[in-house]
Parts: C-alpha cells; structure tokens; sequence
C-alpha cells in the first residue's frame, strides 16, 4: 500500500500549540518539537505494522483496521481507540484515559510526503513527513 516504507519527520505545523493543549509541559515541547521521528509501516491487509524510532523511544505497535487498542503518547499520555481506512485516509479516534477527551489523528498521502495531522481540543497540528 501507500503507506509502506519508511518515513522520517522533515516539519511541523503548530505542534508545540497542539502539545500545550494536550497538557505537554514546556520542556518536553521542546524536546519533541525535535525528536527526529522516524516512521516505518508496514501494511498486510488490514492489519499494519508500525515502528517509532525517535530520539526519545523506540516502540512497535501492531492494529488491525476498526479494532480498539491501548497505546501510550511519547509524553506518557494513555489512550485506546482505533484506525479505519477512510478513502486513501488512515483516521485514527482515540480517547484519553485520564480525561475522556478525543484525539483524532489522519494520516495521508499527499505528493511525496507522508502527512500526519493531529486534532485536540481544537488544535490542529500536521507533522510532515519524507521518505527516507
């Protein structure tokens, strides 16, 4: 599909706004506004295969399609919730667990770059990302 391979953080659009209105405190903005996240995804039908590689965390999380599951923010966020494929959109709904507010969370194909968008509270913030 689309989304396979690899994908490394190339800019950001409002992410320190979209991280204060998470709760991030002001040091761990800073830090992840530069984190030098790398993407890899792997796609096998419905269910996808996704490694994190940044300066601060090494993770790999496994989801199928429409199936919930628990997942925790690089900030140490809780959140359960799940990804559909909505047209050529990946749409991730997710719920905190220490608040019971959603994130929502897109991620695309546009041109060459991998876009990710983040909406919170009603902040939104895109990380764009190249193939690497």
């Amino acid at each position: 599909m689309a989304f396979d391979g690899t994908w490394k953080i190339d800019r950001n659009e409002n992410y320190e706004k979209f991280m204060e209105a998470m709760g991030v405190n002001i040091m761990k903005r800073k830090l992840g506004a530069h984190d030098n996240l790398k993407l890899t995804i792997q796609q096998d039908g419905n269910k996808f295969t996704v490694k994190e590689a940044s300066n601060f965390r090494n993770i790999d999380i496994e989801f199928t399609l429409g199936v919930n599951f628990d997942y925790s923010l690089a900030d140490g966020t809780e959140v359960s919730g799940s990804w559909n494929l909505e047209g050529n959109k990946l749409v991730g709904t997710f719920t905190r667990k220490d608040n019971g507010k959603v994130l929502k969370a897109y991620r695309e194909i546009v041109g060459d770059e991998l876009v990710q968008t983040y909406v919170y509270e009603g902040v939104e913030s895109k990380r764009i990302f190249k193939r690497g």
